[in-house]
């Protein structure tokens, strides 16, 4: 497996297809370098294609989940724009934020579920992360915050996208303009996260629960599941329904229905090919 400057993965256990990928810049809050941007969607991807891998859990090392974007990544990205024409500047700050966001969109170009488990800070960039996540935890000590503006900075890794459908529109201007910070039990409220756990410890264990339990069902059903929410955040009703109905035109005629039907008839636990 290939080793990382800013990620560690790990596999959950010799048998399980449960993979943790860690934010492992610990002594830096896992802080989000240069590094990160070009090896995560290189990490995610490498789990997405892996046929042993059924579900990612996010989590970070150390302390904290993670601390935002490193200020030397921004700087670096201002520096890389250097130029005397105003044109040129502009299209390569443009393409470094291409970039940047690229990295984030990875999870959600990842066919299969990467669910975020929090503790510690989850600040500016690392809310980029999470609302990408298709399923979020949190432990008590977690807190958050929409930071970018406090820093004189408009998000632009995805947060303002991707946030306002998760907690709302209105929840989600008050968060991004006040920059404020807020607690688990708050983000529980709001719907950012689906649980909060008593410790890290009882997150961690949690979360494990509820993968291992997603990695037991059809992985054409749970990857098919992914992609028809996200595509259905940008149709209508009538035309998502059509959008499922091509989709499972295909899916249906896999040997997992088939599987499904003959495990519930003989009362025993389905087993599905590896995807």
């Amino acid at each position: 497996m290939e080793e990382y400057k800013s990620l560690k993965i790990i596999q959950i256990s010799p048998n399980s297809r449960v993979y943790y990928l860690y934010l492992n810049r610990s002594g830096q809050l896992n802080a989000l370098s240069r590094d990160f941007f070009t090896e995560f969607p290189k990490a995610i991807s490498s789990l997405d294609q892996n046929p042993n891998v059924a579900v990612i859990i996010l989590a970070g090392s150390g302390k904290h989940f993670c601390s935002g974007i490193d200020l030397q990544t921004v700087s670096d990205g201002l520096e890389e724009t250097n130029s005397p024409d105003c044109g040129r500047k502009v299209e390569r700050l443009r393409r470094h934020i291409k970039f940047l966001q690229e990295a984030i969109t990875a999870i959600e170009c990842c066919r299969k579920p990467v669910i975020a488990a929090v503790h510690g800070a989850c600040i500016g960039g690392a809310i980029d992360i999470i609302t990408a996540c298709d399923i979020r935890y949190c432990c008590s000590d977690a807190f958050f915050s929409v930071k970018e503006v406090d820093l004189a900075i408009t998000a632009d890794l995805g947060t303002l996208q991707r946030l306002p459908s998760i907690v709302g529109f209105g929840n989600a201007m008050e968060l991004a303009l006040t920059g404020r910070r807020f607690n688990g039990s708050e983000a529980k409220e709001l719907g950012l996260v689906s649980t909060v756990f008593t410790s890290k410890q009882a997150l961690e264990e949690g979360v494990k629960v509820v993968a291992e339990e997603i990695a037991t069902k059809s992985p054409l059903a749970v990857i098919g599941t992914k992609a028809v929410l996200l595509k259905s955040r940008d149709l209508t009703v009538e035309q998502g329904l059509d959008y499922v109905a091509t989709w499972n035109s295909g899916a249906l005629l896999s040997d997992d229905l088939k599987e499904a039907i003959s495990a519930y008839s003989q009362k025993r636990k389905p087993k599905f090919a590896k995807l």
